[in-house]
C-alpha cells in the first residue's frame, strides 16, 4: 500500500482545483475497493457554502446542498463530535433518529447510499470535515474492507489538509474568488514575473499563463496587467 499512498500524496500535492482532488480521492478509493466516497468540509462562517467532493449521484448531492442537509444529517452531526471512525446504516447504532434525520437516511438510500464508514476530521484550526465511504447495501464484505485499512484516517486527514490549503478563501481578492491557477499566476506577476517566466516556473506555456492572468483581470474589472497587480497587492495589504 505504500506505493498507493505515495501516488495519492503526489496527486494531492499537484492538485489545483476540485476536479484534481476528486481524481485523487477516486484513485485511492478504487485501490481500497471502496468505490463510493464523499468529503464534506463545513465553512468557518455560518451561511457559507460547504465544500463537497464526492462521486455520489449528482441529483442527491445537489439536493443535499440545496436543502442544507449538513445541518441535520445525523452522520455529520455525530462526526462533529470528533473521535474515531464509525459505521452507520439506516440509522446510527444506538441512536433513535428524529423524523427529519430519518428522512435524510431514507432519501440517501433512494440514491444507493445505504450504509457507510465515516471518518471525522477536526484540524488544529478548528475546521471540521468528514470523509465517508459508502455502499448501496449492508454487505459485511464492505465493512471488512473498510476495517482492513488502518491508514484510511491518515489518508482522510492528508486529503483535508491539502484541500484546506489549496481551496481556501485566501484566493479571494477584494471579494472576488479566483481559481487556484489564476491566483498562483497573479502571485508571480506581483513579484515582477512576465507571463513567459510564470509559465517556466509553473510548467505551463506562456499563453496559458497569460490566459489565467487575463481571466483574473476580467474578474476584478481592471483593464491592464499593472492595475491587476496593484489591486492584488492592495487587497493583500488591507487584509493584514
Amino acid at each position: 500500500m505504500q506505493s498507493v499512498f505515495e501516488r495519492f500524496l503526489e496527486q494531492l500535492s499537484e492538485g489545483l482545483d476540485e476536479v484534481d482532488f476528486h481524481s485523487a480521492l477516486a484513485y485511492v478509493s478504487s485501490q481500497f475497493d471502496l468505490l463510493a466516497f464523499a468529503y464534506l468540509s463545513l465553512p468557518p462562517r455560518p451561511g457559507d457554502k460547504p465544500t463537497l467532493i464526492s462521486n455520489y449521484p449528482a441529483p442527491w448531492t445537489a439536493r443535499y446542498l440545496e436543502h442544507q442537509y449538513q445541518s441535520i444529517d445525523p452522520v455529520i452531526v455525530r462526526a462533529r463530535v470528533g473521535g474515531c471512525p464509525f459505521r452507520w446504516g439506516s440509522a446510527l447504532p444506538g441512536v433513535e433518529p428524529s423524523e427529519s434525520e430519518q428522512r435524510v437516511f431514507d432519501e440517501a438510500a433512494q440514491f444507493g447510499i445505504c450504509c457507510g464508514l465515516t471518518i471525522p476530521i477536526v484540524d488544529l484550526r478548528g475546521n471540521f470535515a468528514a470523509m465517508t465511504f459508502a455502499a448501496d447495501k449492508r454487505d459485511p464484505a464492505f465493512f471488512r474492507v473498510a476495517d482492513r485499512y488502518d491508514d484510511l484516517p491518515y489518508a482522510a486527514t492528508c486529503f483535508h489538509t491539502f484541500v484546506q490549503r489549496k481551496l481556501s478563501a485566501d484566493r479571494i481578492v477584494d471579494g472576488v474568488p479566483l481559481t487556484a491557477r489564476e491566483y498562483e499566476c497573479l502571485q508571480w506577476a506581483a513579484r515582477g514575473k512576465t507571463a513567459w517566466e510564470i509559465g517556466c516556473i509553473l510548467g505551463i506555456t506562456r499563453r496559458t499563463a497569460a490566459f489565467h492572468l487575463d481571466n483574473a483581470r476580467r474578474k476584478l474589472g481592471v483593464t491592464t496587467r499593472s492595475q491587476l497587480v496593484a489591486r492584488f497587492v492592495n487587497s493583500k495589504s488591507s487584509s493584514h
